[in-house]
């Protein structure tokens, strides 16, 4: 096969994501401060830009791996439901916080986006930057902004959450499993829960039922902001 012809196979998106997945791995294991996710993601964008290799060639083995995110979420649901009987008696309190949450990061998005006066299809993509990538394109499109910002929007809050999000809350004093799980999985939402997968089960536990329940309470609270705006 030519250089050209496996460029532009599926098999070179997935390859080249599972082997820089794979070293940065291995290198969490030997360095504390390595993160797995965006190591990956910077070394990816270096490979493309230095090969001068187009997105549109990576992009046909990217979408396979894209695919698999589906079953990695539903695969969320087994510490869950190891973790049922304890969650349980904390749902109110995880309730009150994704929803506190959730219109936190809708109210913050849209008056950063605002006073740096933002265009309605970038503000409109802003938005719903707190909850997984599916949803957030699916609601920035409703609301008319660009699916393709949502994307990019949601995946840095994501990287973002998972870098900084569990030391900062370390730091300050809020150390209880369920409300990190809770805080992580509202903010950065599968990429934050991979974070503490890592970590703890507990945490990772509440984090992704927190990322689901994101999701629903979002999508409730920003529908109606087509019709208000």
């Amino acid at each position: 096969m030519a250089p050209n012809d496996f460029i532009e196979s599926p098999v070179f998106g997935v390859g080249v994501t599972c082997l820089a997945y794979g070293l940065w791995t291995l290198a969490r294991r030997r360095w504390a401060w390595a993160h797995v996710m965006i190591g990956t993601t910077l070394s990816l964008i270096a490979l493309l830009v230095l090969a001068r290799i187009p997105y549109a060639s990576y992009k046909k083995g990217g979408d396979l791996v894209s695919f698999f995110l589906g079953p990695a979420t539903v695969a969320l649901g087994v510490p869950l439901y190891t973790n049922a009987q304890r969650i349980r008696k904390h749902l109110p309190a995880i309730l009150i916080a994704v929803t506190a949450g959730s219109i936190t990061g809708i109210a913050s998005a849209y008056l950063v986006a605002w006073s740096l006066h933002a265009s309605p299809p970038v503000l409109w993509a802003m938005v719903p930057k707190s909850v997984t990538t599916p949803i957030s394109m699916e609601l920035a499109r409703h609301l008319g902004g660009s699916p393709e910002l949502a994307a990019v929007f949601t995946v840095t809050a994501g990287l973002i959450g998972s870098l900084i999000g569990p030391g900062l809350l370390r730091f300050l004093r809020i150390r209880h499993p369920i409300a990190l799980g809770a805080a992580i999985g509202t903010s950065s939402h599968g990429l934050g829960t991979a974070r503490l997968i890592h970590e703890a089960e507990l945490p990772s536990s509440v984090s992704a039922l927190s990322l689901a329940l994101a999701g629903i309470i979002t999508s409730l609270l920003t529908l109606p902001l087509r019709w208000w705006f």
